[in-house]
């Protein structure tokens, strides 16, 4: 008889929550509908695609592998989140992760990870922000002067070098 009850009472709770997440599942398409007719609601940017991010880090692989460098390259998104990244051929284990961070910290101020590194000197708490790294290498992307992505490089044996790829995979976006 348990056995009977038990299956009676889960069965009814089970068409319980069906009948909860059937009438929440109506009012959120209705809320959609709403909030996408208020234009107050809505906002619209511009992000790279993955097409162009691809072209961008094999531009930067190639300028890298030129000067015969290895390293690796990651480019984010306008809110940091990493689209692709590629490691190339022999680069160090600790460039993959250099290369995300330099571009995220180089979208977060819109300006290269070089320009940010000097702003140590007069805020040296700016480092301590998570996920950001302050060595030149990073590269924003930008569109009528809004980051919309950006491009991190490491591996190669100076920053300077790093950036340099970096600027050849942004430049690649605008050919």
């Amino acid at each position: 008889m348990r056995v009977v009850i038990g299956g009676t009472v889960a069965g009814a709770v089970a068409l319980g929550t069906f009948a909860v997440v059937n009438a929440n599942a109506g009012s959120a398409e209705t809320a959609a509908v709403v909030a996408d007719a208020v234009d107050g609601n809505l906002q619209q940017s511009t992000h790279l695609t993955l097409e162009a991010a691809s072209r961008a880090a094999q531009a930067t692989l190639d300028a890298a592998k030129k000067e015969n460098q290895r390293v690796s390259v990651a480019v984010v998104d306008r809110n940091g989140n990493t689209i692709l990244t590629l490691r190339g051929d022999g680069a160090g284990p600790q460039a993959y992760e250099s290369a995300v961070k330099k571009a995220y910290t180089a979208v977060s101020w819109n300006a290269p990870t070089s320009e940010l590194a000097k702003r140590l000197a007069n805020a040296p708490t700016l480092k301590d922000i998570p996920g950001t790294l302050f060595l030149a290498g990073g590269a924003p992307v930008t569109t009528e002067g809004a980051p919309i992505a950006a491009i991190g490089v490491a591996g190669a044996p100076s920053g300077d070098l790093d950036e340099k790829f970096a600027q050849a995979g942004v430049a690649a976006l605008g050919e």
